[in-house]
């Protein structure tokens, strides 16, 4: 796949066309060891590129782990409110950037943001059924009968009938810390699934997709890129099939 240099490293968020034609008569990008020209096009798969004497390396995709704080939606652009997009920092930014699925605005933890069209689709497919974990605080004690209800399927207000889940106590007292495994993804279910049993969500933070937990070192409003082997934990394939 030959593509112009301009347009390589505008992909790499790196340069703009018209910077990078500065920095070529500067000599300052060499294609395989020899100074480039403003006409040359590369593949950016086989060439190796220098800038300023540094290797660039040629990223297909980019996907980024997110850590949402409370307050933003998961959207690319929103007129009245904050956007996860606007965390992340100008060294990972470029365009063609978009939330994998989505969280509640008064919700936390990991949202996923990439410019692989087909990689989010394996994620948000029904088919494919990858599982998202969630930390739920609740404002009443889940009983066990709850958890059977839970776990077996339960049935919404409006009669849609959810997928079992996987449900689990994970700190007992009035305001209980419960985690929850979804394998759907139906709007504000885990708020509708608790509302059914009487029992209101006082806090919810999204922990993993697929097998990909969110990096405990990752601050709040952080962001960071995913490597390769992450991606096998989250879809279960191999990450040779994307280019991070």
């Amino acid at each position: 796949m030959l593509m112009r240099l301009d347009r390589f490293f505008s992909s790499q968020s790196l340069l703009s066309r018209k910077e990078v034609r500065t920095a070529l008569r500067r000599g300052e990008i060499q294609v395989n060891g020899t100074a480039a020209s403003p006409e040359q096009k590369i593949d950016p798969e086989q060439d190796t590129i220098l800038w300023k004497g540094e290797t660039v390396s040629y990223r297909k995709y980019l996907y980024l782990m997110v850590n949402k704080p409370e307050g933003y939606v998961s959207s690319t652009e929103d007129p009245l409110s904050r956007t996860v997009l606007e965390l992340v920092p100008a060294e990972l930014w470029r365009a063609g950037l978009f939330p994998a699925g989505r969280l509640d605005k008064d919700s936390t933890g990991f949202v996923l943001l990439t410019d692989d069209g087909d990689f989010a689709h394996g994620i948000l497919s029904p088919k494919r059924h990858v599982p998202k974990t969630y930390e739920v605080i609740l404002d009443t004690p889940l009983s066990e009968e709850g958890m059977v209800r839970l776990r077996e399927g339960i049935q919404l207000a409006d009669g849609e009938r959810c997928e079992p889940v996987e449900v689990r106590i994970l700190q007992e007292g009035e305001n209980p810390l419960v985690e929850v495994v979804l394998h759907e993804g139906k709007y504000h279910q885990i708020k509708r699934m608790f509302g059914v049993l009487g029992i209101g969500v006082n806090a919810l933070k999204r922990t993993k997709i697929g097998e990909l937990s969110l990096d405990e070192n990752l601050p709040s409003g952080g962001c960071r890129e995913i490597l390769h082997k992450e991606l096998d934990q989250i879809l279960g394939i191999s990450s040779n099939n994307y280019d991070s």
